[in-house]
């Protein structure tokens, strides 16, 4: 299952934890469950126990919980297992597991593990994941990882989390709501308090959240046909409201065409030199955010030749690119606008030459192929960089 074209929206209702996340996504591409499941079993050291996913009423909605059934005396202690970020990145690096699954594993993982080494002022390498339920953790980052891997292409968009209160017990003994390496994981993101307190989000659930939003609090839902949805309830009941995670996805490739929304951030600048002005737009395209960046030259007031930059940032990124603009050029004002896009579902492979490229379905049919820009500079002459971009762009 291909996640292009796709964006999927996590609603985080009574909070969001590692199963919680799996159990909604699995209700929601049930077509996955078979390969995470597989994914889990491949990681899980032999007698510690099973994956299990089963049905659940939340509240009057049907959802589905998943979480870890130890076997008789199943434990690291047992088995003599370390369960170090160090040792699970080693059991799944040599688990045999789906294309991309370890990759996006390992990553969570380093999520929780950065974020508990600074909080506990260790280095990385001596994190355990006592505090994370040993075991759960490893079998949560591993099922996310295959998800994420499954359905790579696709966007994520979060509510605002819920923010709970109290305190929770951890092997440092009682630390407060949400957890230091929770909140670590998501500064930035968007929070309430809904009244109801407890611990509402995990350091693998933040981690998982943090790691398909990009590290970025995307509120913000492009338009699209809602395909379904998905919801994966936690452990604990809440009083008054549903304790799930809801996942609801998206179809934005409409009519064949992708949509998304951007902001437009433009100014015109007459007062920098053609240096001072290339230094700023390659710094620019660089920042995070920045989708797309040009140059234009003009005439304006009083006939002087101006430059006009124009900036396409990612919404939730406008202000801090806003900034470094300002910080950047001698500009006192920025215009800015709401941009809507159509964009043709593509997807990247490499050619039978090494070079990547871009593969786009049109709306009449027919495919068409473009070599990635970046690899054509192994050409030494632009006779031969045209040469192998025929060569890669008609290479069925």
């Amino acid at each position: 299952m291909s996640g292009l074209g796709l964006h999927i929206h996590l609603d985080p209702v009574g909070g969001a934890a590692g199963d919680m996340f799996i159990a909604a996504m699995l209700q929601l591409c049930p077509d996955l469950e078979e390969r995470v499941m597989a994914d889990v079993a491949a990681v899980l050291p032999d007698g510690v126990g099973q994956a299990r996913l089963s049905e659940h009423m939340a509240s009057g909605i049907t959802a589905r919980r998943f979480n870890l059934e130890l076997a008789t005396g199943g434990s690291a202690a047992r088995h003599g297992v370390e369960t170090t970020y160090s040792a699970m990145r080693k059991l799944l690096a040599a688990a045999d597991l789906s294309e991309g699954t370890a990759l996006a594993a390992c990553a969570i993982l380093h999520r929780i593990a950065e974020a508990e080494a600074r909080v506990h002022g260790i280095p990385i390498e001596r994190v355990h994941f006592h505090e994370i339920a040993d075991w759960d953790a490893l079998m949560d980052v591993t099922a996310a990882g295959s998800i994420c891997a499954a359905l790579k292409g696709a966007t994520f968009s979060l509510g605002a989390l819920p923010l709970g209160g109290g305190l929770v017990d951890t092997a440092h003994g009682k630390l407060p709501v949400p957890a230091p390496a929770t909140a670590l994981i998501l500064e930035g993101y968007d929070w309430h308090d809904d009244g109801v307190a407890g611990e509402r989000v995990t350091p693998t659930g933040a981690a998982i959240l943090a790691h398909v939003t990009d590290g970025e609090p995307v509120s913000a839902r492009p338009a699209g046909r809602l395909r379904g949805n998905g919801s994966g309830a936690g452990m604990r009941e809440l009083s008054g409201m549903p304790n799930i995670l809801r996942a609801s996805m998206f179809d934005t490739a409409q009519g064949g065409f992708e949509q998304d929304r951007l902001v437009q951030l433009a100014c015109d600048i007459d007062d920098m030199t053609g240096e001072e002005l290339g230094a700023a737009a390659d710094t620019l395209r660089e920042s995070s955010g920045v989708v797309d960046l040009v140059l234009l030259q003009g005439q304006g007031k009083k006939s002087r030749p101006f430059n006009r930059i124009e900036v396409l940032v990612r919404p939730h990124l406008a202000e801090a690119v806003a900034a470094r603009i300002f910080d950047l050029t001698s500009t006192i004002g920025l215009r800015r606008t709401t941009v809507e896009r159509l964009l043709l579902p593509r997807s990247l492979e490499t050619g039978a030459n090494g070079v990547g490229r871009k593969r786009t379905r049109r709306p009449a049919g027919h495919e068409t192929l473009k070599a990635e820009s970046d690899d054509l500079s192994m050409a030494d002459t632009l006779a031969a960089r045209r040469s192998l971009a025929i060569t890669t762009e008609t290479d069925k």
